[in-house]
């Protein structure tokens, strides 16, 4: 999933080197904190959320199938 998530926002991103993720593991889920650049936060989160919905969908499908539950956050 950590992969997934940093091709994802690495292609979205003006400064792609910026791009972080830290994965929180607990015991029936798992958080993936997505840090990006002040300046890219917007293009991340898109118009009225819809590219983070989109990025969400996408992770918790992939998850689905794992038979896990994951989710994404952006940390500032």
């Amino acid at each position: 999933m950590k992969d997934l998530i940093l091709y994802i926002a690495k292609a979205l991103v003006d400064n792609p080197e910026q791009v972080e993720i830290n994965e929180v593991a607990g015991e029936k889920s798992t958080i993936l904190e997505l840090k990006v650049a002040e300046s890219d936060r917007g293009k991340i989160i898109g118009k009225e959320g819809r590219i983070i919905k989109a990025i969400r969908i996408i992770v918790n499908s992939a998850s689905a199938k794992l038979d896990k539950r994951t989710n994404v956050e952006i940390v500032e």
